[in-house]
């Protein structure tokens, strides 16, 4: 099956080689094709207001009928995420303590990994509520090292979850047989992680189901973006999330004049048959060179003419 038929789309690649456009175009033609879609960014350098002149930010934003888009902030999100997390311990954590452990949480929020963690729990959201709204969700994801983490997280957190979940229930059958009389103990936080469980295996489901998620990546005929890609494949592969589509952006067209462009040209080739050597088995397609940015709609017709 042809990743731009399917219901959820990642666009991944290295900075600068075009995935914003690359997805803006991919959402375009599924919008055209009669397909209400919905386009998200979660790349934190959002381009796709650029690509559509018109504003766009955190909530949803119609840019046609059948197109609607999103660019998530990261910091919005953090900060959402700590909030719902105090949300989740009131009633759990002694009165006397609640001051510190948001004390704490606040400082979390500027530690590493918590954006990704953030933005993960949000990805979750929208591939899990909003598909039901949506014929098409098509993600412009950030550089390629965030798209790998960010992708292998359900993976990751599930199995984190189970040995919390574990823990917890061992935690509490202790207390039922030594302090309850036998009585099962109320644990909010043991439900908490459930639901939390519940929603990652959900969300790994369907980016595990070929038939519902695909994932295209963007490359330029370069050394160091077929490096990459190579390696992104490899390690989204042992994750069992397969890449079957290349976007190849930026090829310099059969009729670039001039010594310097001729030169170019011939130095491009090796790298095109570079690809071809290295991505036997993927589908790929060429997009040339542009003599300008996609600031408009005639211009990404342009651009997505290429994919068939």
């Amino acid at each position: 099956m042809q990743e731009f038929t399917k219901k959820i789309i990642f666009v991944g690649g290295k900075g600068g080689v075009g995935k914003s456009t690359s997805a803006a175009a991919i959402a375009w033609k599924a919008a055209k094709d009669g397909y209400k879609t919905l386009l998200v960014s979660t790349d934190p350098a959002h381009n796709l207001g650029d690509i559509f002149n018109h504003k766009i930010g955190g909530t949803i934003t119609r840019i046609t009928d059948r197109l609607q888009a999103l660019e998530i902030d990261p910091v919005i999100e953090t900060n959402n995420y700590i909030k719902g997390v105090k949300e989740n311990i009131k009633g759990v954590v002694h009165s006397g303590m609640i001051a510190e452990v948001h004390r704490q949480l606040d400082t979390a929020k500027a530690s590493p990994g918590a954006d990704e963690a953030a933005l993960f729990d949000k990805l979750i959201t929208i591939i899990l509520e909003e598909s039901k709204h949506f014929d098409k969700l098509i993600f412009d994801t950030a550089p390629t090292g965030h798209t790998i983490r960010l992708l292998s997280l359900p993976e990751l957190m599930g199995i984190w979850i189970e040995g919390m979940l574990e823990k917890r229930k061992k935690t509490n059958d202790n207390y039922t047989q030594l302090l309850n009389d036998g009585e099962p103990v109320e644990d909010p936080i043991y439900d908490v992680l459930k639901t939390r469980q519940q929603r990652f295996s959900q969300a790994r489901d369907l980016l595990l189901d070929g038939n519902v998620t695909g994932f295209v990546f963007v490359l330029n005929p370069e050394r160091l973006p077929i490096l990459e890609t190579k390696k992104a494949i490899e390690l989204l592969d042992k994750y069992h999330l397969h890449v079957r589509t290349l976007i190849v952006n930026k090829v310099l067209p059969n009729d670039v004049d001039g010594d310097f462009f001729s030169r170019r040209k011939e130095h491009e080739k090796q790298y095109l048959k570079m690809i071809a050597a290295t991505f036997p088995d993927k589908q790929r397609f060429y997009v040339p060179l542009l003599s300008h940015d996609i600031t408009n709609q005639e211009q990404l017709e342009t651009f997505l003419r290429r994919f068939g």
